[in-house]
């Protein structure tokens, strides 16, 4: 059975009895996802800050046993946190247009 509600490498080892990571599991943070177990599909974006530079966007569609896949490169973007009172990332999004942040990943309040 294929697990479709992994947020990070952290949950994926708790639910992948086999799971094997060489490197930094979670370089692609995760910016949205959603899924339905009963109707086998999956959505979600990920992406990699690129420091100085910009963040490389993935986005993935699963249907039932079929993978689509698309990356793309944003220039000067950074990847926004938000958090809660007890400092938890409750939401994460692609920001671009603040160079100086470009391939940073900052509290929402730095962009405000």
């Amino acid at each position: 059975m294929k697990t479709l509600n992994n947020c990070d490498v952290e949950g994926a080892k708790e639910q992948v009895s086999d799971l094997e990571v060489f490197g930094n599991g979670d370089t692609f943070l995760l910016i949205c996802k959603a899924s339905s177990k009963e109707e086998k599909w999956m959505k979600s974006t990920k992406a990699m800050p690129v420091l100085g530079v910009g963040c490389v966007v993935q986005v993935t569609t699963q249907q039932g046993d079929s993978i689509a896949e698309a990356l793309t490169f944003v220039p000067g973007a950074c990847i926004v946190e938000d958090y809660s009172a007890d400092n938890t990332v409750t939401a994460r999004r692609v920001f671009a247009g603040n160079n100086i942040n470009a391939g940073t990943i900052v509290n929402s309040a730095a962009c405000e």
